[in-house]
């Protein structure tokens, strides 16, 4: 009887497996010993035969390649650590040495300020509070003499219950109600209790108000209500003695360039970089020397801002020059150095 081999040998298919190819090259062999052809012929005969499905054409299987994204992470080198920019904080006016190199170079880089220089003590900046008691005093004073916000000003620190105890958690315990008795309007204490629950969430703080460059704190503080441009100009140069901040929305620092350049017109708050520039990198100082210039010409200085709430316009009344060297404070009326 004829025994039947599976698969049916054919030249033209390719053996699907190892073991399929040895047994078709044993076949086809001619020189194959007639022993061994039947050793294959007996191992074949002994299997069960496959299914139908085996019959049909045998085809290697696609290699898969698996991705691994722990194996390809593990090849990659890491990324780089990302560097964020460095910030260097300039040193603040009220450091030691820091006045005298400011009037050195200011004297090196502008020969009409230097003038001016000559004839006037300089400035000494002293900030007595921290600077969230700065900041809700500049609110209290905004828009009033300099008689009617000290009185309304003394009457809040009263009901705070001293000067230690202006921090953010007293104010927000205030209402508006306890604030109008004193003399503060209802707009002033939305803008006190805005700026107390800035604090209060931690948008704010004093660690993060002095840690901040000069860019990022003019964009934190104007978020605030009832504080804007020129409130913030005269906070970082009084209270946070910021050395080269340009304040060019105070009418009186442009009325002193122009004194000091003898233009026609007051200079527009466009024009002041350009004017400024020289004075580089102590631009509060030389502010601080244009408003004695207005001052010794004259002048009331008027102070006219836009703090958030319209415009205010200040006038200082001509206090005496023994003044000067008092502590520097920020709030409208204080804001100029020679007011005490």
């Amino acid at each position: 009887m004829t025994q039947r081999l599976w698969p049916p040998l054919h030249p033209q298919l390719p053996p699907s497996s190892m073991g399929e190819q040895t047994l078709s090259q044993t076949h086809s062999s001619p020189s194959a010993s007639p022993s061994s052809s039947a050793a294959a012929t007996a191992v074949v005969a002994v299997s069960d035969p496959p299914s139908s499905s085996a019959a049909k054409i045998p085809f290697r299987p696609r290699k898969i390649r698996k991705i691994s994204s722990e194996g390809d992470a593990s090849n990659k080198p890491p990324p780089p650590p990302i560097k964020l920019p460095i910030r260097y904080l300039p040193r603040p006016l009220s450091a030691d040495g820091e006045v005298a190199a400011a009037l050195r170079h200011l004297r090196s880089a502008d020969a009409h300020l230097a003038r001016v220089i000559e004839t006037h003590e300089p400035p000494a900046f002293h900030s007595p509070h921290p600077p969230f008691h700065s900041l809700a005093r500049s609110i209290l004073y905004q828009q009033l003499a300099f008689k009617a916000g000290a009185s309304i000003y003394s009457r809040f620190i009263s009901l705070c219950g001293g000067e230690d105890s202006v921090v953010p958690e007293v104010v927000l315990s205030l209402s508006s109600h306890q604030l109008r008795q004193i003399g503060v309007s209802a707009r002033k204490a939305s803008y006190l209790h805005d700026l107390s629950r800035k604090y209060h969430t931690g948008i704010l703080s004093d660690a993060s108000i002095v840690s901040m460059d000069d860019k990022s704190l003019f964009s934190m503080l104007t978020m605030v209500k009832g504080i804007g441009a020129w409130s913030v100009h005269m906070f970082m140069i009084f209270s946070l003695h910021r050395p080269d901040v340009l304040p060019v929305g105070d009418l009186g620092f442009r009325k002193g360039v122009q004194m000091l350049y003898n233009l026609e017109d007051v200079p527009r708050p466009s024009q002041m970089d350009g004017f400024c520039e020289r004075w580089r990198p102590y631009r509060s100082v030389g502010a601080w020397y244009m408003w004695r210039l207005f001052e010794s010409k004259g002048a009331s200085p008027t102070v006219t801002s836009s703090n958030g709430a319209g415009t205010q316009t200040i006038t200082s009344g001509g206090l005496g020059a023994g003044a000067l060297q008092q502590a520097q404070l920020i709030d409208p009326i204080q804001m100029l150095p020679n007011l005490g």
